[in-house]
């Protein structure tokens, strides 16, 4: 042997001593529950009217777009709305004390797969929540969301005073 063979010998066997190498693992766990999340697509939504006889209701449209994540056998999901604000100001329409017996502000509602819009037309209420869309077990929405929205009615009535009156719709959805 040389003594540069010898001596890379020396140096390999040198750094052999140092050189280590060392695994390790873990485990993930993730648990998925149940999750709703809402937009309001529509932040101001103008109610109008084509009439100028009071013939026609005022109308107007909200949109909205929504995600749900249902539990897998017994899962339920809910999206309800409430007027937490009532139109203000003296001698405007009202949705907790109607001016005129019969004046209301209704909705009807569209709620995109999976889900299931309420049936019918709707009466808003100052008082309680009312039913907007419903969903089953196992039911999930698309990352992006899926859309749903109102469709306002209220009452043209001679005795509102002309002005402009603003009231707050809050929806609210759930999921178990």
């Amino acid at each position: 042997m040389t003594k540069k063979s010898i001596f890379m010998t020396g140096v390999l066997l040198a750094m052999a001593g140092f050189a280590h190498a060392q695994t390790g693992t873990t485990t993930l766990s993730v648990t998925v529950g149940p999750e709703a999340a809402l937009t309001v697509t529509t932040s101001s939504t103008t109610l109008a009217t084509t009439s100028t006889t009071f013939g026609n209701p005022y109308t107007g449209t909200t949109n909205l777009t929504y995600q749900i994540r249902t539990g897998k056998t017994s899962g339920t999901g809910t999206l309800t709305l409430k007027i937490t604000a009532d139109f203000g100001g003296t001698g405007g329409p009202s949705v907790g004390t109607p001016p005129t017996t019969g004046d209301a502000l209704t909705y009807t509602c569209t709620v995109s797969a999976p889900g299931t819009a309420c049936t019918g037309t709707q009466t808003a209420s100052t008082g309680s929540s009312t039913p907007f869309g419903t969903w089953g077990a196992a039911a999930n929405s698309t990352k992006a969301g899926n859309a749903a929205s109102v469709a306002w009615s209220l009452t043209d009535d001679p005795v509102y005073a002309p002005g402009t009156y603003t009231a707050t719709a809050t929806f609210t959805i759930s999921a178990t």
